[in-house]
């Protein structure tokens, strides 16, 4: 009898759901639709200025770590596979306005700091620059999505708990660079 469906005194083997009922669907990872198993979303779900930030964190640690130019750093990533689903606009103005405003940016997270920022992994350090420089000039960014998306950068680029350092940094400086958005969102009981 190939090609039947299992009848009930035939013994299911627990692949087979009985006739009519539906198994439901579940995302591989366990957790939110739309990301991977640990917890980064996956790339059909990211916006183009999500993508524009893992390409200019990527830029930012060549920039750290090998010391390149900046234009040499964004003509090659530019020719990066999957470049063209990010948002370019934002790419350059993270990367050049990161590199132009270092000094004052890690003027602004040295402070926050637990050691000494040459001891900072380049990659959270990337991460807090981008989180600063949106803190200070994209301001049509809300300061919590500009922490939760430096959060998953740093999840995914940054090592095992990295994210939660850059979270305690950012965390400690959207007060200082967005005080009304944050003390709004706590009136409002959105923030601690």
């Amino acid at each position: 009898m190939s090609g039947t469906l299992p009848s009930d005194d035939v013994p299911m083997t627990g692949t087979e759901l009985p006739e009519g009922e539906v198994r439901p669907v579940t995302p591989a990872s366990g957790g939110k639709p739309g990301t991977k198993s640990n917890g980064v979303r996956k790339a059909a779900a990211k916006s183009a200025r999500t993508r524009a930030r893992e390409f200019a964190v990527q830029a930012l640690y060549q920039h750290l770590v090998g010391r390149n130019d900046a234009a040499a750093i964004d003509a090659f990533t530019r020719d990066l596979s999957g470049f063209h689903k990010a948002d370019s606009v934002h790419y350059d103005a993270l990367l050049h306005g990161c590199v132009n405003e270092a000094a004052e940016l890690d003027a602004l997270i040295v402070p926050l700091l637990d050691r000494k920022l040459g001891e900072i992994s380049p990659i959270e350090h990337a991460v807090m620059w981008i989180g600063a420089y949106e803190f200070r000039h994209c301001l049509d960014v809300p300061w919590r999505v500009v922490i939760n998306e430096c959060i998953e950068l740093a999840k995914e680029f940054g090592g095992t708990d990295g994210h939660k350092y850059v979270n305690g940094v950012l965390g400690g400086l959207a007060p200082q660079l967005r005080a009304a958005e944050v003390e709004a969102d706590r009136a409002a009981g959105k923030a601690r």
